[in-house]
């Protein structure tokens, strides 16, 4: 997966059947399924791929226990189906991960133990197993680290986790593998329209032609790709892509921010999560491992408005701190902070706004006069059932030939799949270093990583002592990946900026040299990308 020959072939078509505006899950789902039914299709992404909400979930892929509690019982069993769908189709990104509810009183332990029976009888055949009650010492074995005062017991059930991220850029091989055009960088300006007042294109921007343009033209980077059909898929931004079709349009999605603390794996040693279904004020608390860390969270907050790269605000910051020292036996300092990363969340407006913890999580699906597909709300475990919906109605829309049957998505291996023994697992590197991010993200192109070591054995160093990333994965993302900043590489192919920021801003110069020789660049590049991800990567240090 090549950008310059990506964007070639989406300059020089004549028309699309679909094009798909935003790479983040919902986009890139849209993508696949298109693609996966024989229609022609791109996708482009202002940014890189998962550059917002799509890379900084909980990493987990779940049917959402509390929207039991809220009745939302189709949403837990259309989430619970995927979950398992997701599991099976993308063995090498995603893990059975047991939960571990900690009980202070009998009546907890009763009362969630009877609940996620529900859950479990949701799941039906794509249960990842049955929810038990555990004793206080199997509890305490389960979580080492969990406070024990007045502990009497606890509650397991299970769910999925995953590698977010990672799962995106695979999304966007599966597509390309089915001859989708996906390219990052390419923003959507505006929309090309028929003397009806119907969309059939839209106006892009290629940032990287802007970007080298120097005393070129403006527009050297403008061109327009016709399509019969396009989406509306940019997530907290969607309004925005609304009002280049419709400058009135009302909003149709508010934002709710939620954020991560990443800590070392010493505070939740064990291999469960810990799951609070009610902290003092309502929210729920998750303690998840994940690469060998534990990630913390999350919180609901509503912001005025999307950004492109959300900060943790103070009072979120002092809610999960706060809450990680209740539920720990160890209370966690800022000094034992690894990275703090926020995520925005795009929740459909309800006619009489409140907490954004009581608006839809659930998906929501408009057309607007002038064709415009636009699909937002939802979450990551549902982004196939969102991706096949929505090409189900650009289908009826274009006078596309339909679907017919179960889609196609449904039992589609993602890009990368291998099966082995309790999921797929890519082989390391000589070194022993290469990259495994717990359970083998690259899957069956991990061979080609290694194949990379073998021929150039220098590229098996790390790139810095503290981080499980070698050389080569750097140069099999420019090569592969489209990589095409430090911050790609650092933050989103490997998760270096959410695992340990610090190190991840020492590690900027190999992985800026490295970036360097594979696409180009010069001396006065490296010295630029070094300082532009030292400034974002600082946002994620406590």
């Amino acid at each position: 997966m090549q950008r310059d020959a990506m964007l070639e072939r989406l300059r020089a078509a004549d028309e699309f059947d679909v094009l798909v505006v935003g790479g983040g899950a919902t986009g890139l789902g849209a993508a696949v399924e298109a693609a996966a039914r024989g229609h022609r299709v791109a996708l482009i992404e202002r940014d890189d791929f998962a550059k917002g909400t799509s890379s900084r979930s909980t990493k987990l892929v779940h049917g959402g226990v509390r929207y039991l509690k809220q009745g939302n019982v189709a949403l837990v069993r259309t989430a619970l189906r995927e979950r398992g769908r997701l599991l099976r189709n993308a063995p090498h990104l995603t893990r059975n991960l047991a939960f571990v509810i900690p009980a202070y009183t009998r009546w907890d332990g009763f009362f969630y133990a009877t609940g996620l029976k529900l859950y479990d009888w949701l799941a039906g055949d794509l249960s990842l197993g049955a929810s038990h009650h555990i004793d206080r010492a199997n509890a305490l074995r389960l979580l080492p680290t969990v406070a024990p005062a007045g502990l009497v017991g606890g509650v397991v059930y299970h769910d999925g986790q995953f590698d977010d991220a990672r799962l995106a850029l695979s999304l966007a091989q599966t597509a390309a593998d089915r001859g989708a055009v996906v390219v990052n960088y390419c923003a959507c300006t505006g929309f090309s329209k028929d003397a009806g007042g119907r969309i059939v294109g839209a106006k892009v921007r290629d940032s990287e032609a802007d970007a080298a343009g120097g005393g070129a033209s403006a527009s050297a980077g403008e061109f327009t790709v016709r399509a019969k059909v396009v989406i509306n898929a940019t997530g907290v931004f969607v309004d925005e892509l609304r009002r280049l079709d419709e400058a009135q349009v009302e909003a149709l999605v508010t934002v709710s921010q939620g954020i991560h603390v990443v800590l070392p794996k010493r505070f939740l040693p064990g291999s469960a999560a810990l799951m609070v279904p009610k902290t003092a004020d309502g929210r729920v608390l998750f303690a998840v491992p994940w690469h060998d860390c534990v990630v913390v969270g999350t919180t609901d907050t509503p912001v005025a408005q999307a950004t492109p790269e959300p900060r943790a605000l103070d009072e979120e910051r002092d809610f999960v701190m706060e809450h990680a020292g209740k539920y720990l036996a160890e209370a966690p300092g800022a000094g034992d902070v690894l990275s703090v990363f926020a995520g925005q969340r795009p929740l459909v407006r309800a006619v009489r706004q409140g907490s954004t913890a009581s608006l839809s999580r659930d998906h929501t699906l408009v057309v607007s006069a002038g064709g415009l597909v636009t699909i937002t709300g939802g979450k990551w475990t549902t982004y196939r059932q969102m991706g096949e919906e929505v090409i189900d109605r650009a289908e009826a829309l274009a006078g596309l030939p339909r679907r017919v049957g179960t889609s196609p998505t449904v039992d589609l291996r993602i890009h990368g799949w291998q099966e082995t023994g309790g999921g797929a697992t890519a082989p390391n590197a000589a070194s022993g270093k290469l990259n495994e991010l717990g359970y083998g993200c690259y899957g069956s192109d991990a061979t080609a990583i290694h194949s990379l070591v073998s021929q150039r054995p220098e590229l098996a160093a790390a790139v810095h002592p503290r981080l499980a990333c070698v050389q080569a994965e750097v140069v099999w993302h420019a090569r592969n990946e489209m990589a095409r900043t430090v911050e790609d590489v650092l933050a989103r192919r490997t998760r270096a900026l959410l695992l340990n920021a610090r190190a991840s801003i020492e590690a900027a110069p190999v992985v800026a040299r490295l970036l360097a020789g594979e696409l180009g660049r010069d001396e006065a590049w490296q010295r630029s990308q070094i300082e532009a991800y030292t400034r974002l990567a600082s946002g994620y240090v406590f």
